[in-house]
């Protein structure tokens, strides 16, 4: 097996950033959500400087978090129920 130098393995790993996530599907749509309203709201035009991509993604993300939008789920335990009754079965199956 091959391995980086201890030295060499600590620089590698400081350049990652690691989130951990739920195991479930939510989170997924949630980050979904997320690169969509950035499409729309900062990236819907030709940014042709990684410089000020930078900045406008950063300048969004502060203006996003300030009010601390959430999401408004509407899909239901019900609607799952029905939609996918084969994950969530009814306590009358």
């Amino acid at each position: 097996m091959r391995a980086f130098e201890p030295v060499t393995a600590r620089r590698l790993l400081e350049r990652f950033e690691f989130h951990y996530t739920p195991k479930h599907g939510s989170w997924l749509n949630i980050a979904e959500i997320e690169l969509s309203v950035l499409s729309r709201q900062c990236l819907d035009r030709r940014i042709g400087e990684w410089q000020l991509l930078r900045q406008e993604v950063t300048a969004w993300t502060a203006r996003r978090n300030q009010p601390q939008c959430k999401i408004n789920w509407r899909f239901t335990t019900a609607d799952a129920r029905i939609k996918l009754k084969r994950l969530y079965p009814s306590l009358g199956d």
